[in-house]
């Protein structure tokens, strides 16, 4: 049986600040949107931009791990749970449906 060709690897995008990676995409969605470029241009840009969106996604995730919010004060101290960033979610949709205009009447 031949051997198997190894596919190239990838090597990993270099870790950037959420700050720097946003005003990047920030300048990628510009180029792309004034429609400018050749397309090899613009399909790495794309490329490059799904890998900084990927980036900044991980590193906001990682925050919101680190974040605890403090429930309430005790003798021995602060008692915390982690952040749940699912919370504010889901506190907008159902204050969007308790104030639906439909109910008023």
């Amino acid at each position: 049986m031949p051997p198997r060709k190894k596919k190239p690897t990838k090597t990993p995008p270099e870790t950037v600040s959420l700050e720097a990676a946003m005003d990047e995409l920030a300048g990628i969605i510009g180029d792309l949107e004034s429609g400018q470029q050749p397309l090899n241009d613009a399909l790495e840009k794309f490329e490059r931009g799904m890998g900084l969106l990927k980036d900044c996604n991980r590193q906001l995730e990682e925050a919101a791990g680190r974040i605890e919010i403090v429930r309430r004060m005790t003798e021995e101290g602060a008692e915390v749970e982690p952040f749940d960033g699912t919370a504010t979610v889901d506190r907008k949709e159902s204050v969007t449906e308790d104030n639906d205009s439909s109910s008023l009447f």
